[in-house]
């Protein structure tokens, strides 16, 4: 299961990182927070880790705005959970995965991808 929600403010988390942002995606291990430096980013900045959905809401159901969470598909096999678009590192599919070397699903066709 993945969710993502708009924060009602900006949250700053560093001197240089202010998070718009965030995903929430359930498995086996447990559930994983993503958080997005941009309104627009694909991929998040920063990641936490809960050992139980509830205490996820718990922090952060306050921080969210009116639309609440969003529930959204969850990542294609060998994909990156945090990513909004299909993109996965390049032959994790065959299990010869190029770390830093990532593509994104483009009309049936794995592409080349570089973030903006």
């Amino acid at each position: 299961m993945r969710k993502y929600a708009y924060l009602k403010e900006p949250m700053r988390v560093n001197r240089d990182s202010t998070i718009y942002k965030i995903m929430l995606y359930k498995s086996k291990e447990g559930t994983y927070l993503f958080e997005y430096c941009s309104l627009g980013a694909v991929q998040s900045s920063f990641d936490l880790f809960y050992d139980s959905i509830s205490d996820l809401y718990e922090e952060w159901d306050d921080f969210i705005d009116e639309k609440g969470w969003i529930e959204i598909e969850d990542p294609l096999p060998n994909c990156q959970h945090d990513a909004f678009i299909p993109l996965r590192v390049k032959g994790r599919d065959i299990g010869k995965p190029e770390w830093g070397q990532l593509e994104m699903l483009v009309d049936g066709k794995w592409i080349e991808y570089k973030a903006k």
